[in-house]
């Protein structure tokens, strides 16, 4: 599980409850990198699945403009699958 963009914290905690594993991911750019640092090279990522969040959880949190930015993938949660070889 990792993010897109900026979360704000209440809604990083709502969506862990709607959506399981948000509280410990990290932003996409900053796994991938961990990943290089620790050695592997020819990183690639083969899934990459939106997890979808109901307006109604983030009109708690985002502005109208915020809810486009999030649906037009810019800011987001997501599961992704990555190799990478030693």
């Amino acid at each position: 599980m990792v993010i897109k963009g900026y979360l704000p914290e209440k809604l990083r905690k709502d969506a862990e409850l709607y959506a399981g594993c948000v509280s410990g991911a990290i932003e996409m750019d900053e796994y991938l990198g961990l990943i290089k640092q620790n050695g592997f090279k020819n990183i690639q990522i083969h899934k990459q699945k939106e997890i979808s969040l109901p307006d109604e959880l983030l009109s708690d949190y985002l502005t109208c403009e915020e809810i486009e930015v999030f649906k037009n993938g810019k800011i987001g949660i997501y599961n992704i699958t990555v190799s990478g070889y030693k």
